[in-house]
């Protein structure tokens, strides 16, 4: 590691100062951001944390939908939008171990959008809106490619409304040491029509197989994407897995997050 500044503001007003100095990068969990620091793969000059503001924190159901502050931990999502939105519960309870479920937040990994990340699949299934400190945008919108959002420099995401589906479900097929996703697919069934987010497969990052939503919004049931097939091109290719394969897992996980969703 390299020597940098640390601040930890109280407010949201203390936090969008701090990061308007240059050099400045908003620490929420640190999952990703400290891993990349470690590996010299980001150098903020300083570290402006947003856990110590209480406003950045809770799950507030009401209106048909959720919200969850930015800066709320996993362990906290799993717990307590457990009675709202089992799905995207069930989800937070799968990321990593105790130790990163209870340091990682919901914000900081919507933020980083790393291609292998649990949540950006639940926030572009479900149609959620991300909310910062200036504006609101549409998860459709958000997600730009690998790492890659729709947030400006110094920007802060405050928390993500989550409209509730009729029926949704994750379905993850984990790297055994890390947890991260291989591939990942959220299903999420609404009366307009289904949306599916596929999370760990694409060198692109997170992103809905549209194919599958149109079988599926025609018949909500595993059998549907049989006959649909998922190209190789573009998909992740590591010690891991092939290209071939994560397009192979992305149909295999899509009809068990379906058939979860029953």
């Amino acid at each position: 590691m390299y020597a940098f500044d640390f601040v930890k503001p109280a407010t949201l007003a203390e936090a969008v100062a701090a990061l308007g100095q240059e050099g400045a990068q908003p620490l929420s969990g640190g999952q990703t951001l400290i891993a990349a620091m470690k590996q010299r793969l980001n150098a903020p000059e300083t570290l402006v944390s947003l856990t110590g503001i209480a406003e950045l924190k809770g799950v507030c159901a009401g209106d048909g939908g959720l919200t969850i502050g930015a800066a709320t931990t996993h362990a906290t999502v799993a717990r307590e939008a457990a009675a709202h939105y089992p799905a995207l519960a069930a989800l937070a309870g799968q990321i990593g171990d105790p130790a990163v479920r209870n340091r990682g937040t919901i914000g900081g990994s919507v933020a980083n959008n790393d291609p292998a990340a649990c949540y950006p699949s639940a926030v572009l299934a479900s149609g959620a809106t991300i909310v910062t400190n200036t504006r609101e945008i549409a998860a459709d919108d958000f997600f730009q490619g690998m790492f890659t959002t729709a947030l400006h420099d110094g920007e802060i995401i405050t928390a993500i409304r989550f409209p509730i589906p009729q029926k949704a479900a994750y379905a993850k097929f984990q790297q055994p040491a890390s947890r991260f996703a291989l591939t990942g697919v959220f299903v999420a069934k609404f009366a307009e029509g289904v949306r599916v987010a596929v999370t760990g497969a694409s060198e692109g990052g997170v992103f809905r197989w549209t194919e599958a939503e149109a079988a599926l919004s025609a018949n909500f049931a595993p059998s549907a994407v049989e006959g649909l097939s998922v190209s190789a091109e573009g998909m992740i290719g590591d010690l891991h897995g092939t290209p071939a394969y994560r397009a192979h897992l992305v149909k295999v996980m899509t009809r068990r997050a379906v058939a979860a969703a029953h």
